[in-house]
């Protein structure tokens, strides 16, 4: 006998769902079956569950927010030029 699980996830997740499954192969009913298996299989979840403590410095920022970051640096003196650093790096990698 098979039990129905259901699920409500908003409009835009489900239809982004699908849409990778479906580029992968299979459907969101299959892909949720395989997560369901590999949780028992692996007693837990299939993948690393962890709390985010701390902002990612390479989140995708707008060009603005970069240019904003990059003129701080700027008044700051923190930034090197880009000879500068290949020179660096040629000295430190005997490139």
């Amino acid at each position: 006998m098979a039990s129905t699980i259901q699920v409500r996830v908003e409009d835009e997740l489900k239809k982004k769902s699908d849409s990778l499954f479906r580029d992968l192969g299979t459907d969101t009913t299959t892909a949720i079956r395989m997560f369901l298996t590999q949780a028992v299989a692996v007693n837990g979840f299939p993948f690393e569950i962890k709390r985010r403590t701390e902002v990612n410095p390479y989140e995708i920022m707008t060009e603005e927010e970069m240019l904003a970051k990059l003129k701080i640096s700027r008044e700051r003196g923190k930034f090197r030029g880009a000879d500068e650093v290949i020179s660096d790096m040629r000295s430190k990698y005997g490139l």
